[in-house]
């Protein structure tokens, strides 16, 4: 598994780097910055987890549960704020929406993907940090 952090922390690095060419054609250009910073962060995020991995004291159904999460909440954070800047929305990123607000649909989209990926995140540096403890 930590090979393959890796290779998703690389892809979703260059992922954001790509996202930074398309900021001038969104509909909120802030807002695709934060998705181009989400991308690159998030991806040294997961190299760095890929190379604490081996030191994890985990069992292995908590190794995979860490690891999806890990994934679930880097992509989804990258994803939200691309869809926020694509759509001209984010009311709960009111900084980056600079007063943007999108269909009741697109806010529960990012809403979700908001909510849902902190909970992951959080998670994962919780039992990241219970795993090198019990090491």
């Amino acid at each position: 598994m930590d090979i393959l952090l890796l290779q998703l922390g690389i892809l979703l690095f260059l992922i954001g780097l790509l996202t930074g060419f398309v900021i001038p054609k969104l509909a909120n250009p802030r807002m695709g910055l934060a998705s181009h910073l989400e991308g690159v962060l998030n991806g040294i995020f997961l190299v760095a987890l890929g190379l604490l991995w081996q030191r994890l004291n985990l069992s292995n159904i908590w190794l995979v549960i860490t690891f999806w999460l890990a994934i679930y909440g880097t992509f989804a954070n990258w994803l939200a704020t691309l869809l926020a800047a694509f759509w001209g929305a984010g009311v709960l990123m009111p900084i980056a929406a600079m007063g943007r607000q999108g269909s009741s649909r697109q806010e529960g989209v990012i809403r979700f993907l908001l909510f849902s990926l902190s909970v992951s995140m959080i998670a994962v540096c919780v039992i990241g940090i219970v795993g090198l403890r019990a090491g």
